[in-house]
């Protein structure tokens, strides 16, 4: 294998993608070159140890600046001895605009609508490698990575953790705290910063800082949102034209009620305030109700055949001309006939 005297990385080849890029020789002598572009750390390792780390700048490599590595390989002083090892260059410049989605949907009951809901959500992360060492111990080295890794591996690998802690946040702000799905966009920046504490702490632990973490959105499919579009309509439609329907409902009970007591009409009328005026339909029908009274009224009385006064229907004798009053109709029980009952 050729000795390498010359160690280099550029990363905007790759654009702003690569995380992790593992150089692909590992046969180095004293005197080699060394170049670490700006946003980026060089990394020695050695079976399987991180050790000697470079910054931004430009290094001809020495007992001065690998100190950790050469006690390990035991090089001569300004030896040209070939030794090995891995080189790693850290991308450690921050990444905003990774996003993330809930591939399966959250199954709740909207506390308000009492209906079934799939909820999903969707959203973007920032993130960026705040522990070099631990992140190369705990994770990449893992990995076992031929040359380059991105972010999309990265958070592969957090899926999982990532997902849960997002549903289980959007559930909590539905259930326990009794909110619609509808109204949850009012609670999104709360439920947020909810959900970066709670994966924060998992990142941290292989080294990854969380800049930021953001639900752009919580929706569900069209066919839940019709279910509940229908609700909110019926509702609209009870809102409207609720309190006239209730009045007129009630105005009409009212005068059922006193249809079924004619002598305690007026009175029920005027209690129920009808004369106060609750629409022209309601006028003609107390016209109407007016005249039936009318006609319930005269029919209480005894019309004199003879005069044609008018008498109370407990008179036996016209209190004008003294004429006899037919009380009734009798049936003969002899010859069937139906005659007057005097």
């Amino acid at each position: 294998m050729a000795i390498i005297d010359r160690i280099k990385f550029d990363g905007m080849r790759n654009g702003s993608e690569w995380l992790v890029y593992r150089y692909p020789g590992e046969e180095f002598v004293m005197g080699t070159q060394l170049i670490v572009g700006e946003g980026q750390v060089a990394v020695f390792v050695k079976g399987g140890q991180a050790m000697d780390y470079f910054t931004a700048g430009t290094y001809t490599l020495g007992a001065a600046n690998i100190p950790l590595l050469q006690g390990i390989i035991n090089l001569p002083f300004g030896g040209e001895t070939p030794f090995t090892a891995e080189v790693y260059f850290i991308n450690k410049t921050t990444k905003l605009d990774l996003n993330w989605g809930t591939l399966d949907p959250i199954q709740l009951i909207d506390p308000k609508y009492s209906i079934k809901l799939r909820v999903r959500a969707f959203g973007q992360m920032g993130m960026k490698i705040d522990d070099d060492r631990v992140f190369l111990t705990e994770l990449i080295g893992t990995m076992n990575p031929l040359e380059i890794v991105n972010y999309s591996k990265i958070l592969n690998y957090f899926k999982g953790i990532l997902v849960m802690k997002t549903k289980s946040m959007i559930a909590q702000a539905i259930i326990n705290n009794k909110v619609s799905a509808l109204e949850i966009s009012a609670s999104m920046d709360e439920i947020s910063e909810y959900c970066k504490n709670e994966i924060s702490e998992e990142f941290n632990r292989f080294g990854i800082k969380v800049v930021n973490f953001f639900i752009q959105s919580i929706n569900f499919p069209d066919e839940d949102f019709e279910e509940i579009n229908k609700i909110l309509r019926d509702k609209a439609s009870f809102d409207i034209i609720g309190d006239s329907r209730y009045v007129t409902k009630r105005s009409f009970d009212t005068m059922e009620a006193a249809a079924n007591n004619d002598a305690s009409l007026a009175s029920t009328l005027a209690g129920a305030g009808l004369g106060l005026g609750v629409g022209a339909g309601l006028g003609n029908i107390m016209g109407d109700l007016n005249r039936n009274l009318n006609v319930n009224l005269t029919a209480a009385h005894k019309i004199c055949p003879k005069c044609g006064s008018k008498n109370d229907e407990d008179d036996t004798f016209c209190g004008e001309c003294g004429n006899r009053l037919i009380q009734s109709k009798v049936v003969c029980a002899s010859c069937g006939e139906e005659m007057d009952n005097f």
